[in-house]
């Protein structure tokens, strides 16, 4: 973004002066980097290859084949987390591990892991002056193990469980050979650290259980002792003691008494009720029980149909008759005294259970007193029993245990908690060096580098560094500005819009009397400096005006003066911007080195940042928002913006022109929105019957002062935009 305010002093780089100066040194650059190509080249192919291999290594819980009873083993043990993957990593890189993978790989003997062995002149220099430590001074095995863990490389892969175990090596073979070896060894002492494990704990628990036994031994001994002294002897499988099982006899016994007991006292009470009311007891289950009253209803039945039958034939005083009812009665005194005898017989039966509840009310209650005192003795027995449990649930575990630890005896038995995924496999191609890319990086490298360095040598040199691309007028001087050095004062007066046109006379006039609303400078000898670009930039900057509105009735020319307006008061030091609103874009070409500029138009649509839309005048310390590149027409569909960027502008500049062309009263009211804006009108050759119709236009809409300026451009700067 151009500065709002810069200093006259400002230079720019010349981008084009710095690829020309590359250009011209194109010989040198090129010689000088395809030298340093060719010498990448060679010197990577003359550099011994390497080779690198990796093996990867699972981390996860190895699970014994069996157990000591013959079947699988299926507990499971928790995934090993970060620390113990870490640890892994570590143990990975012991000493001990390396010392062992020499040994069996026989590193001793190559001398790519000892190279210090066979010490070269320079070395032999260093170590004379002591500027290096010999380094024959350390023992042949410490000398392998500092090249052996240079060139190992153990890491874990990222949220993986899986260990990668790196090696590099001049030799291919041996850069495989050594990662499976770590890992074969890796995975030996784990096995064996785990076979150790379980021979020191079948051993100790060997020791344990025997104790053990004799523990739980002693405290069942205990149980049965106390068991016998206090008679609390166990009946039947449950362990119920014998008060105990007493007690519940005597309670279910007494229940079935006294049911007994109420259902006799029930039935004889109901048979005698029955009895008294007259009613049948044929129904009642005690009578249908006697043999005897079964009798007496069968012989009544008979004595009833003989009774029946002699009626057919006799008369009831015959003898016969009288003989059956006799009978009959009889047999019914028989029968009530049979029912008698039931209900004595159910309450000597009630009677009898009374006396047994007696008896075993009182046998409970003794067996209570017995259970209670027997209570104290049976806490204690269970305090034993429980002790005596304890021991053989902990001999039983430590028999498991010792089975399951005997079983992984054999080294088969107990896996390491590792397995390998990826074998290393001998490489094909070298990891060092890559020939082609380091050609091709240091190639490119080197090209860039001279670049910068050609580039820096043209702005040490000053040759790239040029002056901003406006010119910067020197001090103000009164004779060469046909202005006045005094500060002019403003007559201000009402236009009579009912009083018609004004008289046609020159425009030079000092004075326009019908046209007061016009604000004019005061009496001056030369009428030209009354409506010079001088002389209304001396209005502008005493009214501290920060915003105008410039009409230019006769188009391109009055836009011209515009221009000559703006550069005016940048030449006075105030930071001044000009937005071009013109359809033609005159001022963004007078201003501008080119017309592709983005501007106010491409602001409006919303195609361009505000910054980027602001741009420096070629010939002052102005600026330009050009006309943009943006259609016109879709630009104006959001001129209600312009007044917030206007606003916007205001208050980054001192003074914001807006450069409206021939535009028209209700259009420039619309843009400004009636507030307390300047209207200048720009008319290098004023015609007082137009210029009185566009002030009454503006009276119209709620202007009533406006500023006539007659300004042209200098022929001078003409000329430069011209050019």
């Amino acid at each position: 973004m151009p500065s709002l305010d810069r200093d006259q002093n400002d230079v720019d780089i010349d981008l084009a002066q710095l690829f020309r100066a590359i250009w011209q040194r194109k010989g040198l650059v090129l010689g000088a980097t395809v030298l340093a190509g060719g010498l990448a080249f060679v010197g990577a192919n003359a550099i011994a290859p390497s080779y690198k291999s990796d093996a990867k290594l699972l981390i996860e819980s190895g699970q014994p084949n069996f157990s000591a009873s013959g079947t699988a083993s299926l507990a499971s043990e928790p995934l090993p987390d970060e620390l113990n993957i870490a640890s892994q990593v570590q143990l990975l890189q012991s000493t001990d591990l390396m010392k062992q993978v020499a040994r069996d790989l026989k590193l001793y003997e190559l001398a790519e892991f000892d190279p210090d062995s066979r010490a070269s002149a320079l070395t032999d220099f260093l170590v004379l002056f002591g500027l290096q430590k010999n380094p024959l001074e350390l023992a042949p095995e410490e000398r392998v193990l500092k090249t052996f863990r240079q060139n190992l490389a153990v890491y874990q892969l990222d949220k993986s469980r899986v260990i990668a175990v790196e090696f590099t090596s001049k030799d291919p073979k041996l850069a495989a050979a050594v990662p499976n070896a770590i890992i074969g060894v890796y995975r030996s002492l784990q096995s064996g650290a785990k076979l150790d494990s379980n021979s020191e704990a079948v051993r100790w628990m060997e020791t344990e259980i025997a104790n053990l036994r004799g523990k739980v031994r002693e405290a069942e001994q205990s149980v049965a002792e106390y068991r016998s002294s206090v008679g609390l002897m166990p009946l039947g499988s449950d362990q119920t003691s014998f008060t105990s099982k007493q007690l519940a006899d005597i309670s279910t016994e007494l229940a079935r008494v006294r049911g007994e007991r109420a259902a006799a006292e029930a039935t004889a009470e109901n048979l005698r009720a029955t009895i008294k009311a007259g009613k049948p007891t044929d129904t009642l289950e005690a009578v249908a029980g006697s043999e005897s009253i079964r009798r007496l209803n069968t012989t009544e039945s008979q004595i009833r149909a003989q009774i029946a039958d002699a009626s057919t034939r006799l008369l009831d005083g015959h003898p016969q008759m009288k003989a059956l009812r006799s009978q009959l009665s009889g047999i019914r005194q028989q029968i009530q005294a049979e029912l008698l005898k039931v209900a004595a017989g159910l309450e000597n039966q009630a009677a009898v259970a009374r006396e047994q509840e007696t008896q075993l009310v009182a046998q409970l209650n003794t067996v209570k007193a017995d259970t209670a005192r027997a209570g104290e003795d049976e806490v204690e027995l269970k305090s034993l029993e429980r002790e005596a449990a304890a021991q053989r649930q902990l001999l039983e575990t430590y028999l498991a245990r010792y089975r399951e630890a005997s079983s992984r005896l054999d080294k088969d038995a107990s896996p390491a908690d590792a397995r390998l995924i990826s074998a290393a496999i001998e490489p094909a191609d070298p990891s060092f060096p890559k020939v082609l890319p380091i050609t091709i990086v240091t190639t490119l490298a080197t090209l860039i580098l001279l670049s910068i360095i050609v580039m820096l040598i043209e702005l040490f040199s000053g040759r790239a560094v040029r002056q901003r691309g406006y010119h910067v007028a020197g001090p103000l001087d009164v004779e060469d500005v046909p202005v006045a050095a005094e500060p002019r004062s403003v007559a201000r007066g009402n236009l009579d819009v009912s009083a018609g046109l004004v008289e046609e006379e020159p425009v030079a006039r000092h004075a326009v009397d019908d046209m007061a609303d016009l604000v004019v400078p005061d009496d001056r000898t030369e009428e030209d400096d009354q409506f010079s670009a001088a002389a209304v930039a001396d209005y502008l900057v005493e009214e501290a005006t920060s915003i105008a509105f410039a009409i230019s009735p006769s188009g391109d020319e009055g836009s011209e003066g515009t221009v000559a307006l703006t550069r005016e008061l940048a030449r006075r030091g105030r930071r001044v911007v000009l937005v071009d609103m013109t359809g033609s874009g005159w001022p963004t070409q007078l201003m501008t080195h080119g017309s592709e500029l983005s501007g106010i138009t491409d602001l409006l649509t919303g195609d361009a940042a505000f910054a980027d839309c602001i741009h420096p005048d070629r010939l002052s310390a102005a600026d330009i928002v050009p006309q943009g590149n943006a259609d016109i027409r879709q630009a104006m569909r959001g001129a209600d913006r312009l007044t917030m960027i206007v606003d916007a502008l205001a208050d980054a500049y001192d003074l914001v022109i807006v450069e409206c062309g021939p535009a028209q009263a209700e259009g420039v009211a619309r843009l400004s929105r009636n507030g307390t804006h300047e209207i200048i009108l720009s008319a290098p050759e004023p015609d007082e019957r137009e210029l009185a119709e566009i002030m009454a236009a503006f009276e119209a809409v709620g202007y009533s002062d406006l500023v006539l300026m007659s300004a042209r451009l200098p022929q001078s700067d003409r000329d430069r935009d011209a050019a």
